[in-house]
């Protein structure tokens, strides 16, 4: 040990340690900026596209564009680390191909991730900015990737469903939207006054709220509760504003009914004194 201490030339270490150092950190800088480039300039070619198609799609074919070139840039930065480190990259590969076919079958989830993302994006199931719902969760599409898709809940929860797990979507967000209130009255209130008044306030809200695209209209009886006859009201919505709608809907027909003498039942309760 202590002849390798004194045979070692401690100066050309040194420099070689610190060559090594310099070149690693100049890659790592030149990989940052070329990211920061590559990502200003994909984002600027799908902000022009976006005149060409829908706002959506340029979003989603731009998530998975900076995708692609990440793990490009990544690859090639690996290559450029190897080489200082002057390790025989086709080596490297010959050894991974042999350790691809031992792993081979626990990276199926990741082809699988993968291949499903491909055919999801081929056949256009979702674009970012959709209301969707995958794998069991609700949720706004914000990033569709290579692996995973990210959805942002109506909680804020941000949601990393892997592709191989969407084998159904939900969207919501493909066409005019349905908004539906139902409203109970009062057994000893005239259904026909009720209707009329209703309808009157769905003419109303037709003509001030610029969401709805048909409707509203009273559909009549729904069902009997056990203290309230229901009414339904159902119109179509501009999409993803059928909440806001039925909002409007519900505060104009509670304000009209109180206007108009009809009740709106709710439960009693009695309370009883049991010292009486």
């Amino acid at each position: 040990m202590l002849d390798w201490i004194d045979d070692t030339n401690w100066t050309d270490l040194l420099l070689q340690v610190g060559n090594i150092a310099i070149r690693v950190i100049a890659i790592v800088i030149l990989y940052f900026i070329v990211k920061s480039i590559g990502t200003r300039a994909i984002r600027k070619v799908f902000n022009r596209k976006q005149d060409e198609m829908n706002l959506g799609r340029a979003k989603t074919l731009e998530s998975i564009t900076q995708n692609i070139f990440t793990y490009f840039l990544l690859f090639i930065f690996a290559g450029f680390i190897f080489s200082i480190f002057q390790f025989d990259i086709t080596t490297l590969l010959a050894g991974a191909g042999i350790v691809g076919l031992a792993i081979g079958f626990g990276a199926q989830g990741l082809v699988s991730d993968v291949v499903t993302g491909f055919f999801i994006l081929l056949e256009q199931q979702i674009d970012v900015g959709d209301y969707v719902t995958v794998a069991g969760k609700d949720g706004v599409v914000e990033e569709v990737g290579l692996r995973t898709t990210k959805l942002r809940g109506m909680d804020g929860t941000l949601h990393f469903v892997p592709n191989r797990e969407i084998t159904n979507v939900s969207n919501h967000s493909r066409g005019n939207m349905r908004a539906l209130v139902d409203i109970g009255i009062s057994y000893d209130d005239d259904i026909d006054k009720a209707t009329q008044i209703l309808q009157q306030v769905c003419e109303r809200i037709a003509v001030e709220d610029e969401n709805i695209v048909e409707g509203p209209d009273v559909i009549g009886v729904q069902a009997f509760g056990a203290s309230e006859v229901v009414l339904r009201v159902i119109a179509k919505t501009k999409n993803g504003e059928q909440w806001a709608v039925e909002r409007n809907l519900r505060k104009a027909m509670k304000e009209a009914f109180d206007q108009n003498g009809i009740e709106i039942p709710f439960p009693h309760q009695v309370h009883i004194n049991k010292n009486a």
